[in-house]
């Protein structure tokens, strides 16, 4: 498929109010797309809706908790009323509760998977009928690393980003098999660990501070791969080397890659993270802190 401009291209963004939701948006912004930015942080994303359309892009946002399928469905009707389609829908919203199984508590775990999981069942359905009903359109559905192997103290999580990976290429079977098997593109992007607000963002019932995974990369990674997939769809990416080496050894020898990556997680996490108390994070309710594409983790080490 051939570069294409996003001009008057109607893009759906779920987790726009910070980290690679919101980089996205910008640089669709850029290239003059219309946006519908969903978040539960209505302040933040009508704000960011006036920036977009500063950048030459028709903008509205809508106040948003992916976890709710009433709200996501509002969204996806909201965006055709406006609009007349939908191009591309972007499932990005996604939180994470790190800690011992047993002390987080169940509703937080039940959270990030409504969130992360359901979330995005529940945005691909509403998009893909819509593709479906229009002939064509792309779905980009945001995993991890951790939708390929695991880590200790993030069980829900993984869980919930196996989940997503597994419903899209599951998803991307029944488009091979139709007649929209070069019009509709089901996508996932596989992220390592990037310098966005995640972290702070993360219910943390470690007793520790949050340590966020070495290395940490720049969440334009992320964005870059986001808007080069939205324009040349494929079905999958992992971004960041360092996933494709832990994926690739998870697949080859799986006993190593489990003992290695428990070993060091628990070493960084839990043995050498300062003390720290038990915070719900923003899982079952959004915070004011963590408003930007980045964190400042990486500018704070350099």
């Amino acid at each position: 498929m051939q570069d294409r401009s996003f001009t008057d291209q109607v893009i759906v963004i779920t987790g726009a109010s910070s980290g690679f939701g919101k980089g996205a948006a910008r640089q669709f912004a850029a290239c003059r797309a219309k946006l519908v930015l969903a978040a539960r942080r209505a302040a933040l994303i009508e704000e960011l809706a006036r920036e977009c359309q500063g950048l030459g892009a028709a903008a509205f946002a809508v106040e948003t908790d992916v976890a709710d399928r009433s709200d996501v469905e509002r969204l996806a009707q909201t965006a055709v009323l406006r609009f007349g389609s939908i191009d591309i829908w972007i499932n990005n919203a996604g939180v994470g509760a790190i800690g011992p199984f047993e002390r987080v508590p169940l509703a937080d775990h039940v959270k990030v998977v409504e969130t992360d999981l359901l979330g995005t069942i529940y945005g691909s359905h509403c998009a893909y009928r819509q593709f479906l009903s229009q002939g064509s359109g792309t779905l980009i559905n945001i995993a991890s690393e951790l939708g390929r192997h695991t880590v200790p103290y993030y069980a829900s999580y993984a869980a919930a980003k196996h989940g997503v990976v597994g419903f899209s290429d599951a998803l991307r079977q029944e488009v091979m098999q139709s007649d929209n098997r070069d019009t509709i593109h089901i996508c996932t992007v596989m992220p390592t660990a990037h310098d966005t607000p995640f972290f702070d963002h993360a219910a943390n019932y470690t007793g520790h501070e949050v340590q966020a995974p070495t290395p940490l990369h720049d969440p334009q990674n992320v964005v870059d791969a986001i808007v080069r997939i939205a324009a040349n769809p494929k079905d999958k990416e992992i971004v960041g080397a360092d996933g494709i080496v832990k994926v690739l050894l998870k697949n080859l020898a799986p006993g190593i890659a489990e003992r290695a990556a428990a070993k060091q997680m628990h070493m960084t996490q839990m043995m050498k993270a300062p003390i720290a108390p038990d915070s719900p994070g923003a899982v079952r309710s959004p915070t004011p802190s963590g408003t930007e594409v980045s964190a400042g983790r990486l500018r704070a080490s350099a």
